[in-house]
């Protein structure tokens, strides 16, 4: 039976170094990245994570159709890291704007997770921990990566909360 692994927690926490670590013996990988280099220090984070990953992963970069792209992994996939949803909700609120909702983008997303074709691991961050942003954009982001955290939390099998660089099995087994 095939695993879903969310990883969540703080920005900085090791959540994208846990998840390749969680799969480092694994023999056929892929990474779905979901950011995209919209200026210079975004580029060179881009840069950092793709060093970060051994050469054997098939990466795949994915800003909105995160479904889609986890449908067309090669069918002998064992394993795939997806870096990371909190981005990806980002990017669709970028793309849709305040009012916009992505639904379709995240039922199609968690109707794949409830059978997925290899096992996935999915990094993520908790963003309403903190204060309440200050403006309705992120407002909206912070309840929009809440509720669709808790939604993939509720189809994960294992849910993994990194704080301070430690890792804690909130859900299920390692």
């Amino acid at each position: 039976m095939k695993k879903v692994i969310l990883v969540t927690g703080g920005a900085r926490s090791g959540k994208s170094r846990y998840a390749l670590e969680y799969v480092s013996a694994r023999k056929r990988k892929a990474f779905i990245a979901t950011a995209t280099a919209c200026d210079e220090e975004m580029s060179d984070r881009i840069a950092k994570h793709r060093e970060e990953r051994a050469k054997d992963f098939l990466t795949i970069e994915e800003p909105l159709d995160l479904a889609k792209a986890l449908r067309l992994l090669p069918h002998d996939t064992d394993v795939v890291v997806v870096d990371c949803l909190t981005v990806w909700m980002g990017n669709l609120m970028h793309r849709d704007g305040v009012g916009g909702r992505p639904q379709v983008e995240i039922e199609d997303l968690l109707e794949v997770l409830r059978n997925p074709s290899c096992d996935v691991i999915l990094v993520t961050n908790e963003v309403g921990m903190g204060i309440v942003p200050d403006n309705e954009m992120g407002r909206c982001f912070r309840d929009l990566a809440g509720s669709v955290n808790a939604r993939v939390a509720q189809i994960a099998d294992t849910v993994v909360l990194l704080v301070s660089g430690v890792p804690l099995t909130i859900k299920g087994k390692k």
